[in-house]
């Protein structure tokens, strides 16, 4: 016999623990299922553990600059310790997790979820029904088709690593690759990246990944675009790698360890949606503007795993989650909405983006004027020997207004939170100017860059 609840949020991240803790304190019934440790991506194998190893391979960058300009002897990352560091924030995740889960009256499911029909789930030996069912299953690595594609290892998977080998290939060049790339290379690792299309992190203005790409080879780093991995085979040594350009030169290299970086799709082929009477495709469950299922009403799909506009960040997952709760909650349906999504890559330098791009502006038939420097030279990057910074920006022609900024260079990331909130209020360059900012600060730039 089925145990029954209001709710079903099959997943434990952003997408859904936000509308599972709404509808609890709403007074619904309320499970949730997971078939990996609970607390989701985010805190335990995504942004937060990564952030942690980009903060120590920044340190390492910036002594390394600084050496013999006031910094005498470079400091090295010791993996090992750095990794116990990391641990400290990833082990108590999920524990902590499901003890707030029991402190709420929420039930905790571990296993796969499968649709046994529209309303009910298979989770192991158990059972069970809901009145409304949320999915927020995140994503996972994308199968890629060539031999020995089974031998990668997995982003998850190097967050583990004892020890980092000597030499590292990534397949790839989104964030995954180009992150943990730049990370094993300050830790003293030999890195290569095979890139398929003609600029890493294409969703980033090619002006920005550009010069990441020189500034990275210039550090030893080997990244070769427009070029497909075609195999990976084990030898006695650790792996090969065979690839081919779009010239046709087919080339093979050694690797220690080789890394998945070319992609992730959404997470829904366990769920057995089809049992389900849910509607899926390439870019995840399809919903409609409530985030609801159009071909089951009780179910919701929210964060990476949903078809929708919003990009696979953290936020927008919880935020589409706040928007299932209000639309469970409440009898007038609240549409799902996005505003500016600002996104970064913690490269070294790292890389940040919001707003229009220039190709973006053209298709919509916008005039802007482009506000382009090259920062290198100035006060805020020449005091810690930054080679590489550079700042584009968007201005509406016809309102004036800041429209897009695209950044690479040290604070990039909070850099576009003040920009965010810049084109958020349509302000306008004069209001930059017009406005004080602690100096000297990367914010105080702010106004010679528009």
């Amino acid at each position: 016999m089925a145990t029954s609840y209001d709710l079903l949020v099959v997943g434990t991240g952003g997408g859904g623990s936000v509308a599972a803790r709404r509808c609890n304190d709403a007074g619904w019934s309320v499970a949730q299922i997971d078939n990996r440790p609970f607390g989701g991506t985010c805190a335990q194998r995504g942004c937060d553990p990564k952030k942690v190893l980009v903060g120590a391979s920044h340190v390492v960058d910036q002594a390394r600059r600084l050496e013999g300009y006031g910094i005498a002897g470079a400091p090295q990352v010791d993996w090992a310790d750095l990794m116990a560091f990391k641990r400290t924030f990833t082990t108590p995740v999920s524990e902590a997790r499901e003890r707030s889960l029991r402190e709420a009256g929420i039930d905790a499911y571990h296993g796969t979820a499968r649709f046994v029909d529209e309303s009910t789930l298979q989770v192991g030996e158990h059972t069970v029904h809901g009145t409304h069912i949320l999915l927020a299953t995140g994503m996972r690595p994308a199968p890629l088709p060539f031999e020995g594609a089974e031998l990668l290892t997995t982003s998850d998977a190097f967050m583990e690593l004892d020890e980092l080998p000597a030499s590292i290939t990534f397949i790839g060049g989104g964030y995954i690759s180009m992150e943990f790339a730049h990370m094993a290379l300050r830790a003293g690792a030999s890195v290569r990246v095979i890139q398929r299309e003609p600029h890493v992190l294409p969703a980033f203005d090619s002006d920005c990944t550009d010069r990441l790409v020189t500034h990275s080879r210039d550090l030893g780093m080997q990244i070769h675009l427009n070029t497909d991995a075609t195999h990976i085979r084990q030898t006695e040594e650790g792996f090969e790698v065979g690839t081919r350009g779009r010239d046709g030169t087919e080339q093979t290299y050694a690797a220690d360890l080789v890394v998945h970086g070319a992609g992730r799709v959404p997470n829904v082929e366990a769920l057995n949606l089809e049992a389900g009477n849910v509607a899926a495709g390439r870019g995840g469950i399809t919903v409609n503007k409530y985030l609801q299922s159009p071909t089951n009403p009780r179910v919701y799909a929210a964060g990476d795993v949903a078809d929708t506009p919003g990009l696979p960040l953290t936020p927008l997952s919880g935020h589409e989650s706040h928007i299932v709760a209000d639309n469970l909650l409440s009898d007038t349906p609240q549409p799902v909405t996005y505003g500016l999504q600002p996104s970064a890559a913690f490269t070294q330098p790292p890389l940040a983006t919001v707003g229009l791009t220039v190709a973006e502006a053209e298709q919509a038939g916008r005039s802007v004027r482009i506000s382009e420097n090259d920062l290198s030279s100035w006060y805020s990057y020449r005091r810690i020997r930054a080679d590489v910074a550079y700042a584009k920006v968007l201005i509406d022609e016809e309102t004036g207004a800041l429209v897009g900024a695209h950044l690479i260079g040290e604070q990039a990331p909070e850099l576009i939170n003040l920009f965010t909130l810049a084109i958020r209020h349509e302000m306008t360059p004069d209001d930059i100017r017009d406005t004080t900012f602690a100096y000297p600060t990367h914010g105080s730039d702010l106004k010679y860059m528009v």
